[in-house]
């Protein structure tokens, strides 16, 4: 089985990209809800991550709360590159393990794993071909507004992360997401005929 990552920056539409995939029968895994899993109430992440940062970075049921730690991993690297070393172990062996059971079940050719941070965390080795979303950074941005964020913080959640442009060039595939989503579709499934064939 052909192990597939997608990528790409924040706001160029990995999630509904992925979700274009599970809906053509594309078994996904997303590495940002496995997140949530490592970072729920009583883990050894969480428990790492309060000692850190302080209780009150925990929601009442003892998950971390992200939005309340947001604000201070994205102002400060070395707090963010902290975190990420809590966290990435765990989601790493939760998608280890959800791409073991997709070759148990047999019957798919590829699976595709969503890891917004591939090559930040030097990860793309471990898998066979990467897809990479991307946008100009005015969509990124404006997509990020139209979450709720200020323009500033928008700004600066992409100046902590790769630029999109770079990862596509390193990508086996680049899907852009600036258009209509018919456009994005077409692009889907010329990769998905792509990846049928090379998985054969």
């Amino acid at each position: 089985m052909l192990k597939v990552a997608l990528t790409g920056g924040i706001a160029t539409g990995k999630s509904y990209v992925l979700d274009q995939f599970r809906k053509r029968g594309v078994p996904c895994l997303d590495a940002d809800v496995l997140a949530h899993g490592v970072m729920a109430a009583g883990t050894e992440a969480t428990q790492a991550i309060a000692a850190r940062f302080g209780p009150d970075v925990l929601a009442a049921d003892g998950a971390v709360d992200r939005k309340k730690l947001a604000p201070i991993v994205f102002a400060d690297a070395a707090a963010r590159h902290e975190l990420e070393a809590m966290v990435h172990p765990g989601v790493r062996r939760a998608i280890a393990a959800g791409l073991r059971a997709f070759e148990l079940l047999g019957g798919a050719a590829f699976a595709i794993v969503d890891v917004p941070l591939l090559y930040e965390t030097g990860y793309a080795s471990q898998f066979d071909r990467v897809i990479a979303t991307a946008c100009l950074p005015d969509v990124q941005i404006a997509r990020l507004v139209g979450r709720g964020m200020s323009e500033p913080e928008a700004r600066q959640r992409l100046a902590a992360q790769m630029p999109a442009v770079e990862k596509a060039s390193r990508a086996d595939f680049v899907i852009e997401t600036d258009g209509s989503f018919e456009e994005t579709n077409k692009q889907v499934e010329a990769v998905l005929r792509n990846l049928r064939m090379t998985g054969i």
